[in-house]
């Protein structure tokens, strides 16, 4: 067990380190990840597939033997690939994709799946196919979603990282929720991690989430398109000059974050200032929210509805009530009900708020704000099985800040900078314009060096229990 926990405060690269010095073999990493699961699984949910067989690497790349879990939104040779939903729950992917073969090439070993909310449509991670995903800091509490399973896992240090993909927050929310790193490259930054595109699709990042930040900056790098542009490659050092920061609070439906929240805000201004940075704060932009919010779960249905309409072409039943939660239902529903026109009314309504966005910001290097407005949610808070009008105004309550980038295609980042005494961590945003993906992590740096979060582990973890 205290082998467990050793290697369990490493992050990849220093796992990986390890196995290329001989001090441990990618056998053992892979066995000793194996019993953290079967550890702690049971009781977090993090993981809904676990590969038992240890696959050979690809290549001796800069990752080779480390661990690490797929997000069941994606596909991977040989593993279910349900995407949270009881539609596709005997789903077995057979094709792997660009993005796939990258992680495969850098010698990451796919050790299974984490969970997802159904088709990373909610901000929680509870599924009518798999249950209910913890956080591990407070088991009452949400994991946050849509890749609660992958923050969950890297907090709980059952893997060192995991990857993750965000369409909305789905990476930087539930990281903020449990304390670790996330990140969301700029759209276009990276190659493709899915066979079909959508709108939905095209404000969709995949990345990871992490511990450490110099673990994303590789991961990143080892997956960016260098077909066009120049890549930014490895970054590996803090930021060295002054940086101007615009900041506000108030979230895109005009509410304002939880006292708790605010707080962990205040101090993170200060922080900056501290180090250096001018921090301003400006009037949030102006757009029409009611607007922004329904083109969003319009463009979120649209991609649910063409994925039922390739089902219904494709096998002799058409898809039946209780093969998709009821909320996914109603996304589908009403898209449907919109007519032709609905799409392009919401990409002009995106497209206005972007501008705003834009103007809000311009002169400025890096926007903060909240990750979240709430400090904590408890489980069922965000359940699939609540009406449509409840769920989209929780929603909205807590997902307040991070779906704008990506509405906007730029990079966003969760730090994690606060740990409340007793409570569930509380992460702050930052983003930057389009292709400044360096200038966030050589932030993310900065902000590691001067409030480290290494050595924090949540009471359901396995270094606090062994």
């Amino acid at each position: 067990m205290t082998e467990l926990a050793s290697l369990a405060r490493l992050d990849g690269i220093a796992q990986a380190e390890l196995c290329a010095r001989g001090e441990v073999s990618a056998e053992e990493l892979f066995e000793a990840c194996l019993a953290r699961i079967d550890a702690l699984n049971p009781l977090l949910r993090a993981a809904v597939t676990v590969a038992r067989e240890r696959p050979e690497p690809a290549s001796r790349g800069l990752f080779s033997g480390v661990p690490f879990l797929v997000k069941d939104a994606m596909a991977w040779p040989g593993l279910r690939w349900s995407m949270g939903s009881r539609l596709y729950a005997g789903n077995v992917a057979q094709r792997q994709t660009p993005y796939g073969r990258r992680l495969e090439e850098s010698g990451l070993v796919c050790v299974g799946k984490s969970a997802t909310s159904e088709f990373g449509l909610l901000c929680g991670t509870e599924t009518l196919l798999e249950g209910v995903t913890h956080n591990p800091w407070n088991l009452s509490c949400s994991a946050g979603g849509s890749s609660g399973g992958s923050a969950a896992a890297v907090a709980a240090g059952l893997v060192p990282l995991a990857h993750a993909n965000d369409g909305g927050g789905s990476i930087r929310v539930p990281a903020s929720a449990c304390g670790v790193f996330g990140f969301k490259p700029s759209r276009g930054r990276t190659v493709p991690a899915s066979f079909g595109t959508s709108d939905f699709g095209d404000m969709t990042s995949d990345h990871c989430i992490s511990r450490s930040v110099r673990d994303s900056a590789l991961f990143l790098s080892l997956t960016e398109d260098r077909s066009g542009g120049t890549p930014i490659g490895f970054v590996r050092e803090p930021i060295a000059r002054r940086l101007r920061i615009a900041t506000w609070t108030r979230t895109m439906m005009g509410g304002e974050p939880e006292p708790a929240v605010r707080r962990a805000h205040e101090e993170t201004v200060t922080l900056l200032r501290d180090l250096g940075h001018e921090v301003e704060d400006v009037a949030p932009p102006g757009f029409d929210s009611l607007a922004l919010g329904e083109a969003f779960f319009l463009v979120a249905g649209a991609a649910v509805a063409g994925i039922v309409d390739t089902v219904d072409r494709t096998r002799d039943e058409p898809v039946q009530r209780d093969e998709l939660e009821p909320f996914t239902w109603v996304l589908v529903e009403d898209f449907l009900a919109r007519g032709p026109d609905a799409l392009p009314q919401a990409r002009t309504t995106f497209a206005r708020a972007v501008r705003a966005y834009q103007e809000a910001t311009r002169g400025y290097d890096v926007v903060l704000t909240p990750t979240v407005a709430s400090e904590r949610w408890s489980i069922g808070h965000l359940s699939p099985v609540l009406g449509r009008e409840e769920l989209v105004r929780r929603t909205a309550r807590i997902n307040g800040y991070a779906p704008l980038c990506n509405i906007a295609g730029s990079p966003a980042m969760s730090v994690p900078l606060h740990f409340p005494d007793g409570g569930v961590p509380i992460g702050t945003h930052f983003a930057a314009a389009p292709g400044s993906d360096a200038l966030l992590l050589g932030l993310a740096y900065q902000l590691e060096q001067a409030r480290p979060w290494k050595d924090r582990w949540p009471p359901y973890s396995v270094p606090a229990l062994f």
